[in-house]
C-alpha cells in the first residue's frame, strides 16, 4: 500500500520533527495498558490523545501525531554487568509546531513500559564474592534461589528528548534520547535499589543498527485499512536498535540505607563512562499515526485525532 506520494506527505509533515528535540513526560492518558484498538490503530494503545496540549493542536501551527516503538527482548550492558530487558513499549504523542520546534506528550506512567527480566547469576553474580563483611555474610546465605534471584526492570524517568522522525526509517542515526533507570529487586536489595535516578538517569539514544523495512498505509477513523482513508501510518520494522554512547551512574538505595550500593558498584564497575556500555533492542517495530493531510483537519486536528482514536477502541 506504500507509495512515494503517500510517504512524502508523511515525511514532509515530520520534517519539523526531524530537526528538533522532543518527547516530554507527564500527562494524562486516555488509555491504559489493557486498551485494545482496532486495525491500524493497534500499536497506539497509550497515545495521550486526550491530553490538553494534544487536543489544542489546530492542524496548522500545531500538528498532533502518535508514536509507538516496541521490541520483544534485548539487553543492556551497565559497566561489567549485562542486564536482559523484557518486552519494551515506548509510546507518546508529539506536537510539531510551525516554527520548527516540537513537544512530546507522554502517557500517564511514563513513555516507556518494560516487562521485568531475571538478572543472570542473580545476587551472586551482582555482588559476590566480596571481602566486605556485610556482603560476604549475605553471600553465604544465598543457597536459596529465591534469595539469590534478582529481577531487573527498565523504567522511564524525566523527559525524553531529541526525537527525530526521519532517523527512525534509516540506519545509524539516533532516534530519540530517553532517560531511564534500572530497578533491581531482591529481598536483600530491598524495593528501592536502582541504577540511575531522576537526577542522574541513564540516557539511551537508540538508533537502527540495520535499515528497517519502511512502508505506509492509510486507514479510516475506526482503524480499518482504506487506501483513501483520512489517516496515515508510517511503519519502520525489522531492525535491531542499539546505543553504545551512554554513561551509567552508580547504584543507589540498595539495601538498608543504601548499605549495599558500594558492593553493587564495585562488582559492576559503576559508575561507567560512555563507551563502556551497550544496549540492544531486538527486532524493533516503530509506527507513527497522523492525518494524511493535517490541513484537512484545521482548526480541530488534535480534537479530531482524539475522536478518531476513541472510535478505534474495541
Amino acid at each position: 500500500m506504500a507509495s512515494s506520494g503517500r510517504l512524502s506527505v508523511l515525511v514532509r509533515a515530520g520534517a519539523a520533527v526531524a530537526a528538533t528535540a522532543l518527547l516530554t513526560l507527564a500527562s494524562v492518558a486516555p488509555s491504559s495498558a489493557s486498551t485494545e484498538l482496532n486495525g491500524l490503530w493497534g500499536p497506539f494503545t497509550r497515545c495521550p490523545v486526550d491530553d490538553p496540549a494534544m487536543l489544542a493542536a489546530d492542524g496548522a501551527t500545531d500538528v498532533a501525531i502518535c508514536i509507538s516503538s516496541g521490541s520483544a527482548s534485548g539487553s543492556i550492558k551497565l559497566g561489567s554487568s549485562q542486564v536482559p530487558t523484557g518486552r519494551t513499549d515506548l509510546q507518546a504523542g508529539v506536537i510539531t509546531h510551525s516554527n520548527g520546534t516540537s513537544t512530546v506528550v507522554s502517557p500517564a506512567g511514563g513513555a516507556l513500559i518494560a516487562d521485568p527480566a531475571q538478572l543472570p547469576g542473580g545476587l551472586l553474580g551482582l555482588m559476590c564474592p566480596s571481602d566486605i563483611p556485610l556482603v560476604s555474610d549475605i553471600c553465604r546465605q544465598l543457597t536459596d534461589n529465591t534469595l539469590n534471584r534478582v529481577t531487573a526492570k527498565v523504567q522511564s524517568v524525566n523527559t525524553p528528548t531529541d526525537f527525530k522522525l526521519l532517523s527512525g526509517v534509516v540506519q545509524g542515526k539516533p532516534i530519540l534520547a530517553v532517560p531511564v533507570r534500572i530497578k533491581l529487586e531482591n529481598p536483600f536489595l530491598g524495593d528501592r535499589c536502582y541504577i540511575g535516578s531522576a537526577s542522574a538517569p541513564i540516557v539511551l539514544r537508540p538508533q537502527n543498527l540495520t535499515t528497517p523495512a519502511v512502508s505506509t498505509e492509510r486507514f479510516d477513523p475506526d482503524g480499518t485499512a482504506n487506501a483513501a482513508g483520512v489517516l496515515g501510518r508510517l511503519n519502520a520494522v525489522g531492525a535491531d536498535q542499539g546505543d553504545t554512547a551512554y554513561a551509567v551512574p552508580g547504584a543507589n538505595g540498595c539495601g538498608l540505607l543504601g548499605a549495599l550500593d558500594f558492593a553493587v558498584n564495585l562488582k559492576s564497575a559503576l559508575p561507567s563512562a560512555a563507551g563502556n556500555n551497550n544496549v540492544v533492542l531486538a527486532d524493533a517495530s516503530t509506527h507513527v499515526a497522523m492525518f494524511q493531510n493535517p490541513a484537512s483537519a484545521v482548526p480541530d486536528e488534535g480534537a479530531l485525532l482524539s475522536q478518531y482514536w476513541h472510535a478505534g477502541v474495541r
